[in-house]
C-alpha cells in the first residue's frame, strides 16, 4: 500500500459553531464545510485540555497532559517524549513542522526540543515574536525568518513550498496556526484589513449574547481570522490538487481548544464548559472519503492514534487515546461514551462529557498552576445539555439530580483512572431543593 502523506491544518482556540457544517449562518468555513462531507466530520470532537501547551502535548504524544507533566504551559515536552514526527520518521516520513510549538519554554526552540521534526520553521510563543502582519519564524539554524503578508497567509505560503519541495516522498507536515488566538500583548482579534468590518452585528452563538463577556469587542475580529484560516486550508487543498497529491494526502483540520470570550472566567478558555473544550474536526484522504457525518464523542487524544492506524503504522502502547479508524470503517462497537478532560491553570479541574450530560469536580484548595492533581475534588458543575444545550443553568447539589451526578461521578473516577490518575475523593456539592425538575432512571446514562 501506498504511503499516504499527512498534513495537520491546526489552528488556535477555535469554537465549534464557527463552522457552517456546525450551523453558523455567517458562511465563513465553505472549505471546511465542503471537507466535513467529502470526508469524514467529526461532530461532536473535544480538547482533552483547553489551553494551548497542554493540548499540544497531548496531540504530538497522545498522552493525556498528566501523563507527560505538560499539564500547564511553560512546561517543555520531555525530551524523550516519543511525537507524532518520531512514528512517522520511523515509517520513513519525512517531518515538517510550521508555525507555534509552545513545548520549549525557549525562544529560538532548540533542536533538541523540536519533537522529532526535521524541518523546521517555528516558534515556542508566535503571539510574543510576531504580530498579524508581522511573521517571525525560526528555521533548523535557530535563525530568525520574516514571512511577508497577513501572518496565516505567509505561513500557508510556507507550507505550500514545504509541499511541493517533498512531494516525491511521503511526508507528515504539521501546520501549527496562531489565528484565530487573541494577539496577547494588546487583547486583540486582528483579522485582515477589511474582515472585521465584515462580520459587525453579525450571528453571535447564545452562550454569548446570554452572558456578554467580551463578544461585542472581539466576535467580528475572530470571524474575520476564521474566514482567512479557511481560505488559506482551501489554498493548501488546491495546491494539492495542482501537485496531483490529493487522493493521497491525509488532511486533518482541528483546534486545540475554543474560546468563551471571558464568559466563565478572566480570560478565553480553561473551563469545562463547551465554549471551552469543543472544536471543529473534520479529516480527508486515503481512509476517510465519504466517512460522512460522525457523532461518536471524539477526544483530542484520539487523533493521534488515528492518524498513525490509517497510515499503517502500528499504534504504540503508550497513547491513551483510541483509533477512529475502526469506527469509520464500520468495524468497531462499544465506542467510549464520555470524553474526559483534565482543566490546569486557573484550577485544578476534572470532567467529563457524554451526549447528554457535563460533570466537573475542582478541588479549591489547589493552585491550578503549582498543582497537577488533587485527591480531594469538590462537585463543582452539572448540565443537562438536552434542555440546556449552552450550559447556562448549573444544575449541581439539586436533589432531582443526585442519582445523575453519582453516576457521572463513577465514570470520572473511572477515566482518571485509566488516564493514569490517583482515584480521588469528591465530595458532594451541597444539597439544593429541586421544584418541579425529576430525572427519570433512563435518561441518567444518556
Amino acid at each position: 500500500m501506498k504511503q499516504p502523506n499527512v498534513i495537520v491544518f491546526f489552528t488556535d482556540q477555535q469554537r465549534w459553531d464557527t463552522t457552517g457544517a456546525h450551523g453558523n449562518p455567517m458562511g465563513l468555513t465553505p472549505v471546511f464545510d465542503r471537507m466535513a462531507a467529502r470526508g469524514t466530520f467529526l461532530a461532536q470532537s473535544f480538547s482533552c485540555q483547553p489551553v494551548c501547551g497542554p493540548a499540544r502535548s497531548c496531540l504530538q504524544s497522545g498522552m493525556y497532559a498528566t501523563t507527560t507533566g505538560c499539564y500547564r504551559n511553560g512546561i517543555a515536552l520531555p525530551e524523550d517524549t516519543p511525537t507524532l514526527a518520531h512514528y512517522y520518521k520511523k515509517a520513513g516520513y519525512h517531518t515538517g513542522y510550521i508555525g507555534k510549538w509552545h513545548l520549549a519554554g525557549q525562544e529560538p526552540v532548540s533542536a533538541q526540543r523540536r519533537g522529532s521534526y526535521e524541518a523546521w520553521l517555528g516558534a515556542n510563543c508566535l503571539e510574543s515574536v510576531s504580530d498579524a502582519y508581522n511573521t517571525i519564524l525560526y528555521d533548523n539554524d535557530d535563525q530568525e525568518v520574516f514571512l511577508p503578508g497577513y501572518r496565516v497567509d505567509a505561513m500557508t505560503d510556507a507550507s505550500i513550498r514545504y509541499i511541493h519541495d517533498h512531494k516525491d516522498q511521503p511526508f507528515f507536515l504539521f501546520v501549527s496556526y496562531l489565528e484565530p488566538h487573541h494577539q496577547n500583548h494588546r487583547d486583540d482579534y486582528p483579522a485582515p484589513i477589511g474582515y472585521e468590518e465584515r462580520y459587525r452585528g453579525g450571528w453571535t452563538p447564545p452562550d454569548l449574547q446570554a452572558l456578554g463577556g467580551s463578544v461585542y469587542q472581539h466576535l467580528a475580529g475572530y470571524y474575520g481570522m476564521v474566514k482567512r484560516l479557511d481560505e488559506a486550508l482551501g489554498r493548501i487543498l488546491d495546491a494539492l490538487i495542482s501537485m496531483d497529491l490529493e487522493q493521497d494526502t491525509i488532511v486533518l483540520f482541528t483546534s486545540d481548544h475554543g474560546n468563551h470570550f471571558k464568559t466563565r472566567n478572566g480570560e478565553y478558555k480553561r473551563s469545562c464548559h463547551d465554549s471551552s473544550i469543543r472544536v471543529p474536526t473534520a479529516v480527508q484522504g486515503p481512509g476517510f472519503w465519504r466517512g460522512g457525518h460522525m457523532e461518536n464523542l471524539v477526544s483530542l487524544i484520539d487523533l493521534p492514534p488515528t492518524l498513525l492506524d490509517a497510515c499503517g503504522i502500528e499504534v504504540p502502547d503508550a497513547m491513551q487515546g483510541q483509533s477512529l479508524m475502526p469506527c469509520i470503517r464500520g468495524q468497531a462497537s462499544g465506542w467510549q461514551e464520555e470524553v474526559f478532560i483534565q482543566i490546569s491553570e486557573v484550577q485544578v479541574e476534572r470532567a467529563v462529557r457524554t451526549k447528554r450530560w457535563k460533570y466537573s469536580v475542582h478541588a479549591p484548595h489547589k493552585d491550578g498552576w503549582a498543582d497537577m492533581g488533587s485527591d480531594e475534588y469538590e462537585e463543582y458543575c452539572l448540565y443537562d445539555l438536552l434542555s440546556d444545550p449552552y450550559e447556562l443553568t448549573n444544575l449541581i447539589g439539586m436533589v432531582s439530580h443526585r442519582k445523575t451526578a453519582d453516576h457521572l461521578k463513577a465514570r470520572l473516577l473511572r477515566r482518571m483512572e485509566e488516564a493514569g490518575e490517583a482515584v480521588p475523593v469528591v465530595r458532594d456539592a451541597p444539597a439544593i431543593q429541586s421544584g418541579q425538575r425529576r430525572v427519570d432512571t433512563f435518561e441518567i446514562h444518556a
